[in-house]
């Protein structure tokens, strides 16, 4: 009698190997200095889990997927940068804190040198203690980028409380209240602290409570001296967006940090919101970029780098960015979900056997 055949399937890998593949590949084509030298341990002590083990989806970086989360900048059009939440999924956020932070000291004080330690201790310090723990919900997120020459930037993500605003470098806290001032609806929920080779900066991101015309963005950028670049901003929008400009509610983040050359706005539009995303998402943007014939190329180069030239599914595209400055016109940052990170597919299997 002959047995009928069964189907092998592969066991499953830790997701670390997935993590490591994607970002070699990704250097290799960018031509960027390998990130597993610097990042390897993070790397195994975050990714240790197998890969159909869907409690990596339940984060709160990239719900529904894996979280690690590439992203192209047009300001750095050629680095490699990404984004992830530390440690495992059923890791504490105290302990998330501390892993990112450990990191981020562990980097800067041999690649960046003494002084940017310093700096970085004297701005992370409210958050680095033991003052609220109690809620927390994520802790924090580690995010990097690479270049030909190696780590070219450490980005430290802590959760903040408006009661915290005061623990801001003066002018930032300044800038926090003016913001939260004219616009209410703004609610600060994060600071994030970045360090490159010869400069940091801190940025302060707000959560929108409600749906948002960007058109409404107009008063405080003029307050800020950034409203001459509004055009510019919703122009980006209403192409990549198919002509909405209406956002709606929990899907908008606003990023204010202070510049050399004045206050830079991020808007920050978190595409899963979106109720009714164009399919051609990434052609609009394309269509955005049209002028700028470098960016362009440097985009289509980089998501080709990570399989995503030719995705058409919403999922794949989780947050679009947009940055103006008073001497600077819009520019976007794209983050994105790699398919081999999205985790649909083991969480259905998982409900259908339930």
């Amino acid at each position: 009698m002959v047995q009928p055949q069964t189907r092998t399937q592969q066991p499953p890998k830790a997701v670390s190997h997935m993590v490591k593949h994607s970002l070699q590949q990704a250097s290799q084509a960018l031509g960027t200095r390998d990130p597993l030298p610097y990042l390897d341990g993070l790397i195994d002590r975050t990714f240790y889990l197998p890969d159909d083990d869907t409690s990596y989806a339940r984060n709160a970086l990239a719900p529904g997927a894996v979280p690690y989360e590439p992203s192209f900048s047009e300001s750095e059009p050629n680095a490699l940068r990404f984004t992830i939440a530390p440690l495992g999924p059923n890791a504490p956020p105290v302990a998330r804190r501390d892993e990112a932070t450990r990191e981020m000291r562990r980097l800067i004080a041999p690649i960046f040198g003494r002084d940017a330690l310093r700096w970085f201790d004297s701005r992370s310090e409210q958050w680095r203690g033991f003052d609220g723990l109690s809620w927390m919900n994520y802790g924090a997120w580690f995010g990097s980028a690479f270049d030909e020459d190696g780590l070219y930037a450490a980005k430290i993500y802590y959760e903040l409380l408006p009661t915290q605003i005061d623990a801001l470098a003066p002018g930032l806290a300044q800038l926090t209240r003016q913001v939260m001032t004219e616009m209410p609806n703004l609610m600060p929920i994060f600071t994030s602290i970045g360090c490159k080779r010869e400069t940091g900066s801190q940025r302060v991101t707000f959560l929108h409570r409600g749906p948002m015309q960007v058109a409404s963005l107009g008063p405080l950028m003029n307050r800020l001296g950034i409203g001459h670049q509004l055009p510019s901003l919703m122009r980006i929008v209403g192409v990549a967006l198919g002509g909405r400009f209406e956002l709606p509610a929990g899907g908008v983040l606003v990023g204010m940090r202070e510049t050399g050359e004045g206050v830079e706005l991020k808007l920050e539009i978190l595409l899963a919101a979106i109720p009714d995303l164009p399919a051609r998402f990434l052609d609009l943007l394309k269509l955005g970029l049209a002028e700028r014939p470098r960016q362009l190329a440097a985009l289509s180069r980089w998501l080709d780098a990570f399989g995503m030239d030719d995705a058409n599914e919403q999922g794949h595209f989780s947050v679009l960015s947009i940055r103006v400055t008073p001497h600077s016109a819009a520019r976007i940052s794209l983050y994105v979900r790699p398919i081999e990170f999205e985790m649909r597919e083991q969480i259905e299997e998982g409900r259908a056997f339930q």
